[in-house]
């Protein structure tokens, strides 16, 4: 049945391919935009022909495509945010193809309309179901922690976004654990993206060219996750002159450097380079913080006074890329991350992760076809040591190759590809009844993918099909899915989404758990349950070992003038599986006493199913000074694991943020930010009360006269709250103009601005509570040259 339901696939896949190739089209005018002063690619421009309703809209390369054009003669427009127009005349011919690569200049005085109508143009003709386009510019209008703007600090403002903690938090799209979100960069799969401190990503906000974050819905394109997708590309570097940034705050310090290696003699070609190299040294600097909390009067101080910030971190990455005249481009790139947490008598934890690849985009002289590939290897490896001594380790090597093809015909769009992954796991640690556990799999992933966008009309129809097959579990998965969009009026429009989804990769460590720096991976174990009681009391087979999830979502988008946009979406996911550690496993499943117990006694893992669904307000007043940003979240998530419903500890039920940025001063080198996030508490399992435990490792001993261990009494899981949790974060930024490349940014902040005592866990034998980060000023400095 699978092997037909392969060969149908392709089958369709061909006899698409095929058509869209042999349908007869009109001439075509392609190329790239950059920016004339860097030669990077210009993200976002709207290049049409003047005098018509033909245009298109760059992407992340800086490609444009516009098709179907009748023969004849015609202007070509280019317009940006920040940019002066440019014009240039081009006669199309019949079935002709123009290859057309312009450079557009920054503008003295910034202008507004161009833009506008690119991003409604945008809006109209394509889905854009539940994704976030991010820049590195409304990265930096968040306040930022120790200085320097970062996307983990960023994320947490989204909408559907769910983050655990200030010290050791994890990060929750939309009911989905971290390891059910997939992060690529340039393509290349990163399996930890963020420090142990839960403030700081691995990711350099200078040289970030755009993030792609999709809490749901997703299009083929993306597979091998459930919950949601991040994708991150980077800059390939200066074509022009050699640039970089050096920045010292309160907590790290950066070096950014790019530039050409060779320089073109003519047009955008030559090779450049970029290189980031950052280091924290928090647990340091945390030190100079020690008399300033023992110094304050909130309790909020407690334990960052004694214990400081133990963390640190070092982050690595270079890049070269070899570019061609014609857009044509070569990249290669490498990174090492690296973290460590130190607590000392405790515990200590340790990981790394490094890697690299090249990706590659071809435009074929005599072809209608983008042609985009990426080959990467990377590695990750994480190590806790304990005072108890037991071992606790997890390592993760991956590579992933894949290739997509993008034909455009019109507002339309077809993209068909193909990836191939494989990873190696090998996770050792002691379970909760003394069991030494060791798991070493070898894991292969083929998939391929279709996606037809089409525009007709006021509809926008996009359906896409991913073919998945787990070659180590012999599971294959077909995954249909499909996005929608009606443009009501020009100011209104209405949208959904719907798509099945499977992944194999998962967490070492339970997502019951609130916190938890130890990150590992699994690949998806064969020996679950073969029986799986539902919520109604009935049973069904277990049939494979995957985790799959259905994506439900609409919603609508509200113009509701030039500078005020609405955005709301309700959603629905459904896990049809997930696999998480036993929590109520007693035997050893290889022991003689484990023969004739339940599964649910004796398996390590235990199948669980699961939902999540609320409602996202985005609310958006946008303006060339001021930018104000609401977010308002409803959620809810559950879980079942055979035997109880049960709320997971990243379960919140409202999150509320307000974000605002505003320039200001004769030269606008002045800009205040303020973040203000209300989210309601946690849920967590309380004490239900304390007995003496007593082994009775002897027949002849006495329970009267024997000195038993202090246990713990549990009351029923997760059912208790933590109080809501509010903070306020401020800063304001000055810059200076030293010289023509030159220019100095002086930072002041502020973390929990007005001090507030937010609960983190109360210690269950002394009950002394634990808090979140107390009020925290910062400094930074940074030169740009």
């Amino acid at each position: 049945m699978n092997r037909l339901k392969l060969n149908s696939f392709l089958l369709v896949l061909f006899t698409l391919v095929l058509s869209v190739n042999m349908v007869a089209q009109k001439g075509m005018v392609r190329g790239f935009i950059y920016n004339d002063k860097t030669g990077e690619a210009e993200i976002g421009a709207t290049v049409f022909l003047k005098g018509t309703t033909m245009g298109a809209a760059t992407d992340v390369n800086g490609f444009y495509s516009i098709t179907k054009i009748p023969a004849g003669s015609y202007t070509l427009m280019v317009t940006s945010l920040g940019f002066d127009s440019l014009e240039t005349k081009i006669t199309v011919g019949k079935n002709e193809i123009i290859s057309k690569n312009m450079n557009i200049k920054e503008a003295a005085q910034m202008m507004k309309t161009f833009v506008v109508s690119a991003e409604k143009q945008e809006a109209k003709t394509q889905v854009k179901m539940s994704v976030t386009k991010v820049t590195p510019k409304e990265i930096k209008s968040i306040p930022s922690i120790g200085g320097d703007p970062d996307l983990a600090q960023y994320l947490q403002v989204l909408p559907g976004v769910t983050f655990t903690g200030d010290q050791g938090g994890q990060l929750y799209i939309r009911g989905g654990s971290p390891v059910q979100n997939k992060v690529l960069l340039d393509g290349m799969i990163i399996y930890n993206p963020f420090h142990s401190i839960g403030l700081f990503s691995v990711f350099d906000t200078d040289i970030m060219r755009s993030a792609d974050v999709y809490t749901g819905g997703f299009n083929a394109e993306y597979g091998g996750r459930i919950s949601s997708i991040m994708d991150i590309t980077y800059r390939d570097g200066d074509k022009k002159r050699l640039r970089g940034k050096l920045s010292a705050s309160t907590f790290s310090s950066k070096l950014m450097l790019e530039g050409p290696i060779k320089k073109a003699k003519e047009g955008n070609g030559g090779i450049t380079f970029v290189v980031s190299g950052k280091h924290s040294y928090l647990e340091q600097s945390s030190e100079v913080y020690k008399s300033y909390f023992e110094g304050l009067s909130s309790e909020n101080a407690r334990g960052v006074d004694t214990l400081g910030l133990p963390y640190g971190f070092t982050d690595i990455y270079a890049k070269i890329s070899f570019n061609g005249d014609n857009g044509n481009k070569v990249s290669l790139f490498g990174f090492n991350f690296r973290d460590n947490v130190n607590y000392p008598g405790e515990s200590s934890l340790n990981w790394n992760s490094g890697g690299g690849g090249a990706n590659f985009v071809l435009i074929p002289s005599t072809s209608k076809t983008l042609i985009e590939g990426v080959v990467a290897m990377s590695n990750y490896k994480i190590e806790l040591n304990e005072v108890d001594g037991l071992p606790r380790s997890s390592e993760i090597n991956g590579f992933n190759v894949g290739m997509d093809f993008t034909t455009f015909s019109g507002d339309n769009q077809f993209k068909y590809g193909f990836e191939m992954l494989g990873f190696k796991t090998n996770y050792e640690f002691v379970n909760t009844i003394g069991t030494k556990i060791v798991q070493e799999e070898n894991t292969t992933e083929l998939s391929g993918f279709m996606m037809y966008r089409i525009n007709a009309g006021k509809m926008v129809l996009e359906p896409s099909v991913r073919a998945q097959y787990y070659a180590s579990l012999s599971n294959f998965s077909l995954e249909p899915r499909l996005g929608f969009k009606y443009n009501i009026t020009s100011k209104f429009r209405l949208k959904m989404a719907a798509g099945m989804y499977s992944q194999n990769l998962i967490s070492a460590n339970s997502d019951r758990d609130i916190v938890n720096l130890f990150y590992g991976f699994l690949s998806g174990p064969e020996n679950l349950q073969d029986e799986f009681t539902e919520q109604d009391g009935s049973t069904r087979e277990i049939t494979h070992k995957l985790q799959k999830a259905n994506h439900y979502i609409a919603g609508f988008e509200y113009d509701l003038s030039r500078t005020l946009s609405l955005n709301i979406e309700g959603y629905y996911k459904d896990f049809k599986q997930l696999t998480n550690t036993n929590r109520n496993q007693i035997f050893d499943e290889n022991s003689d006493a484990a023969a004739n117990k339940p599964d649910v006694e004796k398996k390590e893992f235990i199948v669980e199913t699961g939902d999540a669904y609320g409602v996202d307000v985005v609310l958006k007043y946008a303006t060339t000074k001021l930018n104000v940003w609401l977010v308002y979240s409803l959620g809810k998530v559950t879980r079942w694991d055979g035997i109880q419903e049960y709320a997971p500890v990243f379960d919140r039920r409202h999150n509320v943020n307000f974000v605002t940025a505003y320039t200001f001063g004769k030269d606008l080198n002045w800009e205040f930010n303020v973040r203000w996030n209300l989210a309601s508490g946690f849920p967590f399992t309380q004490t239900q009360g304390f007995y003496e435990g007593i082994g009775f490792s002897s027949t002849d001993q006495s329970y009267t006269s024997t000195n038993g261990d202090l246990n713990i009494e549990f009351a029923e899981l997760n059912k208790g709250r933590l109080p809501y949790y509010h903070r306020l974060d401020i800063n304001i930024k000055r810059k200076f103009v030293l010289g023509k490349n030159s220019t100095l940014e002086a930072n002041l902040g502020a973390t929990n601005a007005y001090n507030r005592d937010n609960l983190f866990f109360v210690d269950r034998v002394t009950a002394e509570k634990v808090y979140q980060l107390p009020l925290m000023p910062s400094f930074g400095l940074s030169l740009s040259f």
